[in-house]
């Protein structure tokens, strides 16, 4: 009986990569002083997209041509798990030690967002109070992980479904 690929090794693969990619590009997007825009920020979402695809084509290749639906949403959410763990990790250590006004600049952000809305100052008073609660490192880095699983959960349902080719019964 032939060995069949191991999603956990194309996954850490695939994971890394995009992480690393994902650190410099959010590094330049920092350093230029566009970490506030949403446009930018967001396009990291392309790189999970396309690590993703790239991860389950590589599998299925690997496997002789096939991959299984339930394959592909599994390496294509341990994918964006191993990004998340990375990123977060990296996004906190810049935070804290490379760029520390990064964390006040958004909350400034919030700030002037929830001004333009015509909140009052209490309110926004609040809003803030609870912001600076929610906004401690561990919390931040447990967010920023779930937000990566949930995002590659969603896009592997999509992908998987796609790129998935079945092995015939009979073969």
């Amino acid at each position: 009986m032939e060995e069949q690929a191991s999603t956990a090794r194309v996954a850490l693969k695939y994971g890394v990569l995009a992480s690393v990619v994902i650190m410099i590009y959010s590094t330049i997007i920092n350093i230029a002083g566009l970490s506030q825009n949403k446009m930018l920020s967001s396009l990291s979402f392309v790189f999970m997209v396309v690590a993703i695809v790239l991860a389950m084509k590589n599998f299925r290749e690997k496997n002789r041509g096939y991959m299984t639906y339930g394959e592909g949403l599994g390496l294509g959410t341990l994918v964006s798990a191993v990004m998340g763990l990375l990123s977060s990790a990296f996004s906190m250590f810049y935070m804290q030690f490379i760029d520390n006004t990064l964390l006040t600049q958004g909350m400034d952000q919030v700030r002037e967002d929830m001004e333009r809305r015509g909140l009052d100052d209490s309110q926004i008073d609040q809003a803030m109070e609870l912001s600076q609660k929610v906004m401690s490192p561990g919390v931040v880095f447990a967010i920023g992980v779930f937000g990566y699983i949930v995002m590659g959960l969603i896009i592997s349902l999509v992908v998987a479904a796609i790129i998935r080719r079945e092995k015939p019964v009979f073969e």
